[in-house]
């Protein structure tokens, strides 16, 4: 079978995996360059904020009435048409699986009435790839995907080929950042709100425990943490304590996301054997500036070169699911109107499998 030619790719991307319909348009030369045309992304904290996090059936109507105005000004915007597209991508999991279902049947009327190949994208190999979008990041590298609901190092070897190294076995470190803000009394999204009262504060003052001492390995742990900081937040009086302990949790999230970022870039270097030494960091939690600079400093004790996206691409965009449409669509990979939203849907499936840190339920390996 002969390999199809390379051409350029511009993809119409969608996201609706969970509170944010967004929709953008990425073009991909010949030779890999990479241009947004637009990217358009409709928040729904106002619908959520009364609740204190994301409700699904809201998220869900909220996609149904949106997707529509998103996708078409997401095109005026890059000056396109549909007849001007190579194809469209969409997210088809893992996520709130009422909002994945919109965008993905929509990406599917568009790709059915234009007659345009359909790309059934991983949201996380989305994260994957989102460093992408404004660097120069040839593959191989190493990828710390922390976000809400996710949180597990990989090495990314190419387009769908991702190996874990290690991944939570509980919660997420941004849904650690959001639970202990909640209980500080700070408004949703949590994380920012943590991270801007932790200014100042002194995050040394609490101690908070330490996971899984014990194992050596790259797994995270970060619901003790979490319950830890809840129960020092009922006991607070002053904005002064409040602030030292947003502090306090921010720099404990901070050091283990580091630890086991370090222990990975070992295990990386010696397999590599010194080569391809890239270390990339994604998903909502990498807009954190502590976080950040904690893995760069690890990064440069360690020799890597230190990449994270744009801090308009950390968190859920559209541009991120356009750039892995067109990877795979380049490659010739493209998926059939038949295509399953699915609420999990791991990287490494394989590993998932075959090792899970959650038992597999009916809706299949968490990721």
């Amino acid at each position: 079978m002969s390999l199809p030619q390379p051409v350029p790719q511009t993809v119409l991307g969608l996201e609706t995996s969970c509170d944010e319909t967004a929709a953008a348009v990425v073009r991909r030369t010949v030779d890999g360059q990479v241009e947004v045309l637009s990217s358009v992304v409709a928040s729904q904290i106002a619908q959520h904020a009364p609740f204190g996090g994301v409700v699904p059936e809201i998220a869900a109507r909220a996609h149904v009435e949106s997707i529509d105005l998103v996708a078409h000004r997401a095109l005026a915007e890059a000056g396109l048409g549909y007849g001007d597209l190579s194809g469209v991508a969409a997210t088809a999991g893992p996520g709130l699986v009422g909002g994945v279902m919109v965008g993905l049947s929509f990406g599917k009327a568009v790709a059915l009435a234009r007659g345009l190949p359909l790309v059934a994208v991983n949201h996380l190999e989305g994260h994957a790839v989102s460093a992408r979008l404004a660097a120069d990041l040839p593959y191989p590298f190493l990828l710390l995907l922390v976000s809400g609901g996710h949180c597990q190092l990989l090495v990314v070897n190419g387009v769908g080929a991702c190996r874990r190294l290690g991944s939570t076995i509980d919660d997420a470190a941004g849904e650690a950042f959001d639970k202990i803000a909640k209980t500080l009394g700070l408004p949703y999204p949590g994380g920012p709100a943590l991270e801007q009262l932790a200014e100042g504060g002194d995050p040394a003052r609490f101690p908070l425990p330490r996971a899984l001492l014990g194992r050596k390995d790259c797994a995270f742990s970060f619901s003790g943490l979490k319950t830890a900081a809840a129960r020092m937040a009922e006991g607070l009086s002053t904005q002064a304590e409040r602030r030292d302990l947003a502090a306090s949790a921010q720099a404990a999230i901070a050091r283990q996301l580091a630890e086991r970022s370090d222990r990975a870039m070992a295990l990386y270097a010696r397999e590599q054997e010194g080569r391809n030494l890239r270390f990339v960091v994604a998903g909502g939690v990498a807009a954190n500036a502590i976080v950040r600079q904690r893995l760069m400093e690890i990064a440069a004790e360690r020799g890597f070169s230190f990449t994270a996206p744009p801090l308009r691409y950390c968190t859920d965009n559209a541009a991120m699911i356009a750039l892995a449409g067109a990877e795979r669509l380049a490659l010739g990979l493209t998926d059939g109107l038949d295509a399953p939203a699915r609420p999990r849907w791991p990287l490494d499936e394989a590993a998932a499998l075959a090792n899970p840190t959650h038992v597999p339920g009916r809706k299949g390996a968490k990721a």
